[in-house]
Order: structure tokens, then C-alpha cells, then sequence
């Protein structure tokens, strides 16, 4: 394979494993070197003479939330960028399972993980220290990380929805989430919700809990109903999801009930449906694709054995105001 790119064995292995270390005519002649003879590198081989696998395993709550898929896309596209493949584990939101799914991953040997939050059983603790591999922890915020840490503080973000709606005149503002099921998220967003519901009201929060029920629209809509069975006068409604949100703005569209005019909703995310809907949502937009891009960038360095100069990155968040409130 190496005598018909006109190169060494050595710049074969280095197209293959670090694209970007080569200069793009050589690269070039290689990789359609590799396309005509239907050449496979034995990754196995290899990896055991380097003891480097050139995986990176991720793992999610899940993956048909648009915002993780999006994170877990431009991860993927900047880590293959430089060699590297991911595979990826979904968690469905519960902390014992990412335990399980962390050490079935661990025997594949990663060269590094991306995890989702901040919050882990004692047992998944105690693998990320034994694994010895970079971690990086994203779409949350802690004083105390495992190692890298790319995220934004869940609380903060929904604080400042709030005094969005606060700002809107809402004075009835209800939290809607799922927060006691191993989101913990979702449990930092409530935490958010009550501090600024009692510093800028005075009053007690208004919430309804979804429980074990999974994060669909159809949920949306439950949740919209307790809200309003339990808080009949609630005259804004914040989701700690915008499929939750999307899900209750479709059911007041179908019943009549005037959103804003009679009752506000709120989201969190900004994923793409929300910009969409009539009227549109009224969310929190995290930046997703960059969480992955960071997360991407500050695993490539460690596990090229360099220091990072900055482990810990907050990426912040935005309030997007539209018609829902």
C-alpha cells in the first residue's frame, strides 16, 4: 500500500491515525492510494503496539434530543478531524446505568470520555479514577470537576428565565419539569427557578414533577396539566425542557387557550422545533455544537499529553424572547 502512495510505511500509518499531521499532496496521494487498493489497517495491531485505541467514547442522556445530538456531532467531526473515532452510550437520564455503560466502555480502553453533567454515582467516580483517561464533563457546571469541563450553570440560566417572565409581568410562574428522576440538570434548573422566584416575588415556587415519565412532548402536555389542575391561576408556565414546552404549546393551540395573552410558556434549550412552532417558544439557548467543538479541542490536548491551559470552560447561555411569552 505504502509503495503504491510513493511513501513510507511510516506516513501510511500517520494519514491514518492524524490526517492533519500530513501536508495535503502527500495525504491526498495516500488516502486514494488506500481507496483503490481496498486497504484496512489492522487497528488492533496497532493499538496494542502504542497502547492507543484512537476512540473516544461519549456518553448521553440520549440521543434524539436534538441539543446532545448536536454536541455529540461536532465532537465527532473535530476529534475525526485528528484520527479519532467515538462510540456512544445513552444513559436515559439514569446515574446507575451511566455507571454500567461507563464500565463496559472502559474495557474497550478510550483514550479519553466525554460524560453529560456533573453528577455521578460514587461507583462511576471511582472508574473515571482508575481508567487514568482524560474526561471531559459537559452541559453542566461544578466547583469541583472530575478533570475537563465544558458546560454553563443550569441554575443561573433558568434564574434569568425567570426575570425574563418577571420582566413580562408574569407574577404566577410555575416550574414544570422532571426533576427527581436522575436528571440532575433538570434538578439545577428547579434550584434555579425557586431562588429567583423567591428573591425577585417573595412568594413560594409552584412546581409540578413529571417523575419517572420520559422527556417526550406527550409529557408536555401532562405536566401542562398538573400545572394548571394544581395552580389553576398560573400565568406563565417554565418547562426545564423545550420538548416538554412544545408539547404544552401544541395543546393550548388545540384548546383555545390564548399563549401569551392568558398564559405564557417558556422553554430550555432552544432546540430547532422551538423557532418554529406558532407562536414561537420563548427558551434558553445553549451553545451545543460548541460544547462538543470545546469538549473536542481540550481532550485532543491532553491526550496528546500536553497541559491545557484552561480545563474549565463556561460557554454561558442566552434568554431568546419570542411570542410564547
Amino acid at each position: 500500500m505504502a509503495a503504491s502512495a510513493g511513501v513510507s510505511a511510516q506516513t501510511v500509518s500517520r494519514v491514518v491515525r492524524d490526517p492533519r499531521s500530513v501536508p495535503d499532496g502527500t495525504r491526498a496521494r495516500v488516502e486514494a492510494a488506500i481507496a483503490a487498493t481496498g486497504y484496512v489497517p489492522n487497528l488492533a495491531a496497532s493499538n496494542l503496539a502504542s497502547n492507543r485505541s484512537r476512540t473516544v467514547a461519549a456518553l448521553v442522556p440520549q440521543i434524539s434530543s436534538s441539543v446532545f445530538a448536536d454536541t455529540v456531532h461536532s465532537f465527532s467531526t473535530a476529534l475525526a478531524a485528528h484520527g479519532y473515532q467515538i462510540f456512544v452510550g445513552t444513559t436515559d437520564y439514569r446515574p446507575e446505568h451511566e455507571e454500567d455503560v461507563l464500565r463496559s466502555f472502559l474495557g474497550r480502553r478510550p483514550d479519553g470520555l466525554l460524560m453529560v453533567g456533573t453528577s455521578h454515582t460514587s461507583g462511576t467516580l471511582a472508574l473515571l479514577a482508575a481508567a487514568g483517561v482524560p474526561v471531559v464533563e459537559t452541559w453542566g457546571w461544578s466547583d469541583d470537576p472530575v478533570d475537563l469541563l465544558v458546560g454553563f450553570s443550569n441554575a443561573a440560566a433558568a434564574a434569568a428565565m425567570v426575570g425574563h417572565l418577571v420582566g413580562r409581568g408574569r407574577r404566577r410562574i410555575t416550574f414544570a419539569g422532571r426533576h427527581t428522576s436522575g436528571d440532575p440538570r433538570a434538578a439545577e434548573r428547579l434550584d434555579g427557578y425557586t431562588t429567583a422566584v423567591r428573591d425577585l416575588l417573595g412568594g413560594a415556587p409552584r412546581t409540578v414533577d413529571a417523575g419517572p415519565e420520559p422527556v417526550t412532548m406527550d409529557t408536555g402536555v401532562t405536566l401542562l396539566d398538573l400545572a394548571l389542575e394544581r395552580y389553576p391561576d398560573s400565568d406563565a408556565v417554565m418547562f426545564s425542557s423545550d420538548v416538554f414546552a412544545a408539547g404544552a404549546l401544541q395543546a393550548c393551540v388545540r384548546r383555545g387557550t390564548d399563549v401569551p395573552g392568558t398564559l405564557a410558556l417558556a422553554g430550555f434549550g432552544d432546540f430547532e422545533l422551538a423557532r418554529h412552532l406558532v407562536p414561537a417558544l420563548t427558551t434558553v439557548a445553549v451553545p451545543s455544537a460548541r460544547i462538543g467543538e470545546l469538549a473536542a479541542e481540550l481532550l485532543l490536548t491532553r491526550m496528546r499529553g500536553a497541559p491545557v491551559e484552561r480545563p474549565h470552560r463556561d460557554v454561558g447561555y442566552e434568554v431568546v424572547a419570542r411570542e410564547s411569552s
